[in-house]
């Protein structure tokens, strides 16, 4: 049965500003029908690396806050720390980060709560029964919140090809410990004929397992746990993953993740196609956005929701200026309709949707509802 994604674009007049528009899409959608009163709410969103401005500016946050309020719920904002290098591995740099990039109770009108606490260790772990993970590690403040609320940005992703609601649910809801079951299958191999030695992913490994033996880096797999920060550093494609079926099951994993996130709770979610940037916003970096911005969607179904949003984009034209996906397109003589193919060829997004579908968590089918 197809679900309802509700739609707006990104058109604006005097008497009707973007967060305006916000406001009337995700009431259309339907939040209003979730009874929040008294109910802890924990509102997923990424705060973005120090250093990527890509990431979703608090003001759209601060929208569905106040929806969550005057409906009588109690919101947060959350989300968990990661397992790589970086301004968001533990929860005093995390807030921190969140602080750098509006996110105040001030500016949004909620607290900043990180999931899975101090080093990443809290977390609840929820019985599903996967064919992947049998109880994945949900981050322990979102295990506990009555009601899931996300708020996802759009955009590409080096080891899963997209990132949307599932991937901010799934990835993004797993504790440490979790995420690192999800990237437990997806370890990365170095192609020396590409690879310049030059070191940079030595400097990005989170678990110390790279060298460099006879100018070109050479992985230790005792130490490596798969978080692909080498894939996405460099710059001479000298880091890969080592095959389709590996990161077809970190999909698979993340859908399941997300799965455990939602399971027994009333939840509701929005994707904003802005800014789509070809690499997630875990990055110190935003590289220049591959097609022009499109819209914002919401929807009780975040299968359908990522469908209609893969759509949409894949349906976009190419921004004609120096970004990855033009290159590619020029570097492949050809375009095979799937941008995010060809923004990243050795990834496959459809796998986690197509997963997420067969696990019950929605449907791929959709019914695009304009507003």
């Amino acid at each position: 049965m197809a679900s309802e994604v509700f739609y707006t674009n990104l058109r604006t007049d005097p008497d009707h500003h973007l967060l305006y528009k916000l406001e009337k899409l995700v009431r259309k959608a339907g939040i209003g029908n979730i009874d929040f009163n008294d109910k802890f709410t924990a509102v997923k969103i990424h705060f973005g690396e120090i250093g990527n401005m890509a990431y979703l500016r608090p003001d759209y946050a601060a929208v569905i806050v106040k929806i969550i309020k005057e409906l009588g719920g109690k919101p947060f904002l959350t989300d968990c720390n990661t397992l790589y290098t970086g301004w968001r591995s533990n929860a005093i740099d995390h807030q921190d980060t969140a602080v750098k990039h509006g996110y105040t109770p001030f500016s949004v009108g909620a607290q900043v709560i990180i999931a899975d606490g101090l080093k990443g260790l809290d977390y609840v772990e929820i019985p599903i029964d996967g064919e992947y993970c049998k109880a994945p590690k949900i981050g322990s403040a979102i295990a506990e919140a009555d009601i899931i609320v996300s708020i996802n940005h759009v955009k590409g992703h080096e080891m899963t090809g997209f990132g949307g609601a599932l991937k901010n649910l799934g990835m993004g809801c797993g504790s440490v410990a979790g995420k690192k079951e999800m990237h437990s299958a997806s370890k990365p191999r170095i192609d020396k004929e590409p690879c310049r030695g030059c070191g940079l992913c030595v400097k990005n490994c989170a678990s110390h397992a790279i060298s460099i033996v006879d100018r070109k880096a050479v992985i230790d797999y005792d130490k490596c746990i798969g978080c692909g920060q080498c894939v996405a550093t460099c710059q001479f494609n000298g880091a890969i993953a080592d095959n389709d079926e590996q990161l077809d099951i970190l999909n698979c994993k993340i859908a399941e993740y997300a799965k455990a996130t939602l399971l027994g709770k009333p939840n509701f979610h929005v994707n904003l196609i802005i800014d789509v940037s070809p690499e997630c916003d875990c990055w110190g970096y935003n590289d220049a956005p591959v097609v022009p911005n499109i819209g914002m969607l919401a929807s009780f179904d975040p299968v359908a929701l990522d469908c209609a949003s893969a759509d949409m984009v894949n349906k976009a034209p190419v921004i004609q200026s120096d970004n990855v996906l033009s290159n590619n397109i020029e570097h492949h003589k050809h375009d095979h309709g799937d941008h995010w193919h060809m923004i990243h060829p050795d990834t496959n997004w459809r796998s986690c949707v197509e997963h997420a579908e067969k696990i019950g968590l929605g449907s791929m089918d959709y019914i695009l509802i304009t507003v």
